[in-house]
């Protein structure tokens, strides 16, 4: 026999991790159960498949400013109250179980207010199963066939794995056997607990994929719960001892009135540093059925109360594991590989959390404060843990975390710290009575959501050849169906002819009369027969026998096959009976909701006549509005055509201003014209007499005479005239002319701002400004050196042409030191195109075409307008 191996829980890696170590964040659900009653206030809104909105209830008091800002949270999957369990299952549980399968762990907890519907959506109901059922459902259809016997899996009572062989297992179920007489498994006579009769439905079984056929697997569960911060094994059967103190409803010891502190189970750390529960009971289980069973075994021993919010409120924190050990099979597919190393352990954590509540509205005193305020703890301690490890990552610190403050955050050290799954789902009561703690716990998972958690590695892959257990069973057929064949024959041998038959196949006798005395060949050769004939019937022998314990192996199988199928078909009664309990409480059911029915149609005929009322108005109403339509539709269309009527004034009105705008325009433009000429003909005058006076020397010249004004018809002949280039006067003798394009061309100093936005036009009559600094940003100091500042701005014309404006000013020092700009003056440089129409249109006058004219052989001319209010115009 070989020495039993011993298989080890998946290691995780050591502190010092490698960088590149993949990471994925704590997944976060969020699960809306429905309100109690329908009067109740609702103060959570689904807004999409993954965002939630909390509003402020009417009765609550408002913040600072005077209201409540509605407040949206995302999370990764949002359940409303129309999800099934079968849904969330899909989404949230069912990828954990296959992890498990393939040698990954997991977490799965619940987390809420009390009263949110956590232990519903962890167990379940009858008919509605939960995610602990299914997920043990589900685990047992995918390894149901590849299951090994009792027993060759054993814990060592070190978070640990021994295998054992056929022989140590095959002892270790008789001494089981032989220690009870009635077996615990739901397969003996025992019935289920109705409580789990048909919570999951034959089309709702699921199964996993890709499970590996050449390993053998084993299924061990716990159940321990975290009362007031202790730890407590709900699978121990501990016998009644009469010394111990008892305990009060609430799970409290009392002796003497006094309070005593219960014994609890210890956390220790294997030597792969993860947490386990010292002295825990590990069953071994092989159905859902048996599965059940244990659990609500433990079930039964938690502790829950009745408080003011919750009729069946936890008062702990229950642990469900499920401990899965896998090890392949041999090379020849028949028994399991007794290699230590090759054994794997992988489980799965289902923790129902107990709900946070406040005790202003529990109302609880003596022991159920007690317990308030150590669950409550408790989850403080799981949000700071939270908080400490987000902030590390995030911020890249080295804060110790506070695992040691609860026994719940200690527990599950391993998988924040070293590798697995985590997934929470967010229990939630729409209840606008719990705005405030739902508002806590939504703050609690917005904040979980950026934790990230090391992502499970792949085991290693056995090297054995696969296929190795269907290689086995196939030989195993092959070999009945031929014993089957030479069996068959065997049966008769009591038949008299196959006696003889068999008989006659045997060699011959030879003569064995001596007539001799020195006869000495009639003995050898009869020896010689009769030695052959014992070989033969000893090979006859050995082939009966062989055959005979093939036959009783088969008929042990058959014995076993029958035993199955009556305990499967008490299995079948069993839920039958179940069925017909069902079947008479759902006939109850359904006379009570005949009598529902009636009483609801009774309600339906009074809805009825009711609603015809209401028709009845509503086509009253209906005909009104109609008439006041009408009435508004006829009253619109008269205020339409007094609009019409008033566009038609206003046009013909605007018409008339505009003939006369335009009227006196042309009269004041005329008067303007004179204007100008009379100072032209000063100017005239005034530049004969200066020429006079230079060219006689100082001699006196008369004065000229006044020249007669021009008639108007001569004025307008002149102005067209006007666009021609100007000749030199033939009678004024020469002079120097005192060109200057510019009022910033005289002998100061000048700052020349030119900003660099401004564009190059290619006019003849551009300023220029000599001794000027050219700057494209005025400063302090070319301002210092300067007396005049100019500045060149361009804008858009009304003709849509580039319009320059020289800016002038003078520059003096102000008394801080500094100095400051006053403008003075503005020139204006413009281009026009002589064969671009005129834009501006001019009616009722006769003087348009000349106009017209005028402005279409204008050359581009530079017009200068300062600020004394006049144009300052070239001699023709």
């Amino acid at each position: 026999m070989q020495r039993p191996g011993k298989g080890k829980t998946p290691r995780r890696l050591g502190p010092k991790k490698a960088s590149n170590i993949e990471k994925d964040p704590v997944g976060v659900y969020c699960r809306i159960r429905p309100l109690g009653a329908g009067d109740e206030e609702c103060c959570i809104e689904m807004i999409s498949s993954s965002t939630i909105q909390l509003h402020a209830p009417d009765g609550l008091k408002a913040n600072r400013n005077g209201e409540y800002k509605e407040t949206q949270y995302s999370f990764k999957k949002v359940f409303g109250i129309n999800t099934t369990q079968m849904e969330l299952f899909e989404d949230v549980a069912k990828p954990l179980v296959d992890d498990l399968i393939h040698c990954k762990n997991g977490l799965l907890f619940t987390y809420g207010v009390t009263g949110s519907g956590k232990t519903f959506t962890m167990t379940g109901s009858p008919g509605e199963g939960g995610l602990l059922p299914r997920s043990l459902d589900m685990l047992f259809n995918s390894i149901g066939p590849f299951q090994a016997k009792r027993f060759v899996f054993k814990p060592d009572d070190k978070n640990g794995m021994e295998i054992q062989g056929q022989v140590d297992a095959l002892l270790e179920r008789q001494k089981r056997d032989s220690q009870q007489s009635v077996p615990k498994t739901p397969s003996s006579r025992q019935k289920p607990d109705p409580e789990f009769a048909d919570m999951i439905s034959s089309e709702e079984a699921c199964k996993s994929e890709n499970v590996d056929e050449d390993c053998c697997y084993s299924v061990f569960v716990s159940y321990i719960e975290i009362y007031n911060n202790y730890i407590y094994d709900l699978l121990e059967d501990a016998p009644f001892d009469p010394i111990r103190p008892k305990w009060l409803g609430g799970g409290t010891p009392v002796r003497n009135n006094e309070f005593i502190p219960p014994q609890s189970k210890i956390l220790r750390e294997d030597q792969n540093h993860n947490m386990y529960v010292a002295g825990c009971t590990e069953v071994e289980v092989k159905s859902t059925e048996e599965a059940f069973e244990v659990f609500w075994k433990g079930q039964k021993k938690r502790r829950i109360a009745n408080t003011q919010l919750n009729r069946e409120s936890s008062r702990s924190h229950s642990v469900f594991t499920v401990k899965l050990a896998q090890a392949p099979l041999d090379a020849d597919g028949d028994h399991i590989l007794q290699d230590k190393n090759q054994v794997n352990v992988s489980q799965l954590c289902l923790v129902d959390l107990a709900g946070s509540e406040r005790t202003s509205r529990t109302r609880a005193e003596g022991s159920r404060l007690r317990e308030a305020g150590n669950i409550n703890q408790s989850l403080m301690t799981l949000r700071t843990c939270m908080e400490v490890l987000r902030e590390n990552q995030m911020c890249g610190t080295n804060k110790m975390v506070p695992y040691r403050d609860s026994k719940v955050t200690h527990l599950f050290k391993n998988y924040f710290d070293g590798e697995g799954k985590v997934r929470m789902i967010v229990c939630v009561n729409p209840n606008a009575d719990d705005y405030e703690e739902t508002m806590l716990v939504m703050r609690f998972a917005e904040m979980t959501q950026e934790v990230e958690v090391a992502r499970p590695v792949d085991r290693p892959i056995c090297g054995l050849a696969a296929g190795r257990r269907h290689r086995n069973q196939a030989f195993r057929d092959e070999f009945s169906r031929h014993l089957e064949e030479r069996g068959g024959p065997s049966n008769a041998v009591d038949d008299p002819a196959l006696l003889n038959q068999l008989i006659e196949s045997l060699p011959a006798l030879p003569p064995c009369e001596l007539v001799d005395p020195d006869d000495d060949r009639t003995l050898p050769r009869l020896i010689e027969v009769l030695e052959t004939r014992h070989r033969i019937r000893q090979m006859m022998t050995d082939q009966f026998n062989k055959t005979a314990s093939t036959l009783k192996c088969m008929l042990e199988q058959f014995d076993s096959q029958i035993n199955a199928k009556e305990t499967y078909l008490h299995d079948q009664q069993s839920k039958l009976s179940q069925k017909d309990k069902v079947i008479i409480n759902q006939r109850t059911e359904m006379e009570r909701l005949e009598k529902k029915s009636k009483t609801l149609e009774y309600k339906i005929d009074i809805l009825q006549k009711t609603t015809d009322m209401y028709e009845h108005d509503k086509r009253s109403l209906k005909q009104e509005l109609e008439t006041r339509e009408q009435r508004l539709q006829r009253e619109l269309s008269e205020r339409r055509r007094m609009e019409h009527r008033m566009q038609g004034m206003v046009t013909d009105t605007k018409l008339k201003w505009e003939k006369e705008c335009e009227r006196r325009v042309n009269a004041k433009q005329l008067e303007m014209q004179n204007k100008l000429w009379v100072k032209d003909e000063k100017l005239k005058q005034l530049k004969a007499i200066v020429t006079e006076s230079s060219s006689s020397g100082g001699c006196l010249t008369g004065r000229p005479e006044k020249p007669e004004r021009p008639s108007r018809e001569r004025d307008r002949n002149n102005a067209q005239k006007r666009s021609a280039s100007p000749s030199p006067l033939p009678t004024a003798p020469p002079v120097r002319p005192m060109h200057r394009r510019s009022h910033s061309a005289g002998g100061e100093k000048w700052v020349d701002h030119k900003p660099p936005s401004n564009l190059d036009l290619d006019t003849v009559m551009q300023p220029i400004i000599p001794n000027a600094i050219k700057v494209s940003t005025p400063n302090e100091k070319a301002l210092s050196k300067c007396h005049k500042y100019v500045l060149r701005h361009q804008e858009l014309a009304s003709d849509g042409e580039i319009e320059t404006k020289l800016i002038k000013g003078n520059v003096f020092k102000t008394r801080g030191g500094g100095q400051a700009v006053q403008f003075t003056d503005i020139e204006t440089l413009k281009q026009e195109c002589p064969i671009a129409p005129s834009r501006k249109r001019r009616s009722g006058s006769g003087e348009g075409p000349l106009q017209v004219e005028d402005i279409e052989n204008r050359a581009p001319v530079a017009n200068t307008s300062s600020s004394h209010g006049y144009q300052k115009r070239r001699k023709p």
